[in-house]
């Protein structure tokens, strides 16, 4: 079974943590999920399809993370594709396989291949012949993983619900925007990716602590990327006095240094994740209205208690 090794970044905003390497396991096994086909157009939903292509032929079909690694024994889909599009210019989906190597008949022709792993995948043209052998297709997907997560500070690691990661490819499109690859991932999983470098976008809590970061993706490797933020998560407190119990019935404004409103919200004791940096927080109890001037800094979390006075 192929090896998979860890690849070690050098990036400002992100911190690496060694001593991981598994084999094909290791990119674990979750759904494929539907995804854009390179060069071709859309395709029939799999549903519409066939489970077996037209008898004739028959070809057997393997894929590999990278040229000289062994053929993938599960977490492939397979899709083969017929090369003129239908009336509703689609190209007609033929037949789909899901595991690890599969094996197609065919009537001879051309043909298209699609192989996805997670959100890696690449495409290939078949000619089917009349007569003469046949080989085994290998196709080389140059695929990884990426596995993110984030601390606070120096080394507070980041309750996973708190955390969540858009992932971007990192060149620009024709518009001048990057294009979205996969959005709100959950910290701790494994996503199966292209290789080549991605931008990553990591959000803790909700309000403004969010950390930018280029990931470099490998070929047959398992990259587990730790992202520094620079945040921490406090409560909010009005009390009579330093210590003292805090007090329903509150609402609350966060505004930051240069005096815009971050935040809202309403209660006794609101809970709320900020980026380092000098804030104002404003009480309003009833008629009456408190503020006091606290300053964040990253992975200290705390208590911000207004007084009554």
């Amino acid at each position: 079974m192929n090896r998979l090794s860890i690849a070690l970044l050098c990036t400002l905003s992100l911190i690496l943590l060694p001593g991981m390497a598994a084999a094909q396991d290791a990119f674990g096994d979750t759904a494929n999920p539907d995804i854009a086909l390179p060069g071709l157009s859309q395709y029939a939903p799999a549903d519409a399809a066939s489970t077996d292509a037209a008898l004739g032929r028959t070809v057997r079909m393997q894929a590999l993370l990278t040229e000289n690694g062994d053929p993938l024994e599960h977490g492939l889909t397979w899709r083969i594709f017929h090369p003129v599009p239908g009336p509703d210019g689609k190209l007609p989906l033929l037949a789909t396989a899901t595991g690890g190597t599969a094996e197609f008949e065919f009537e001879p022709g051309d043909y298209f291949i699609h192989v996805a792993f997670g959100r890696a995948g690449v495409t290939k043209k078949l000619t089917i012949p009349r007569d003469g052998p046949l080989e085994t297709q290998r196709l080389v997907l140059e695929a990884g993983g990426l596995v993110l997560n984030a601390v606070s500070g120096i080394d507070m690691r980041i309750p996973p619900k708190q955390l969540r990661f858009n992932i971007f490819k990192a060149e620009e499109g024709l518009d001048g925007e990057q294009q979205l690859v996969l959005k709100d991932v959950e910290a701790n999983t494994i996503v199966r990716l292209n290789a080549g470098t991605y931008h990553i976008v990591s959000e803790y809590g909700g309000v403004n602590a969010v950390i930018r970061s280029d990931i470099r993706v490998e070929a047959g490797k398992l990259t587990e990327a730790v992202i520094q933020h620079r945040a921490a998560q406090l409560t909010l407190k009005l009390v009579a006095e330093a210590g003292g119990e805090a007090i329903a019935d509150t609402a609350w404004s966060i505004l930051s240094s240069g005096g815009d409103t971050v935040s809202e919200s309403v209660g006794a004791f609101p809970t709320i994740i900020l980026a380092e940096g000098d804030y104002t927080a404003i009480a309003r109890n009833k008629t009456r209205v408190f503020q006091r001037e606290f300053t964040v800094v990253a992975g200290r979390n705390s208590d911000v208690e207004v007084l009554l006075q």
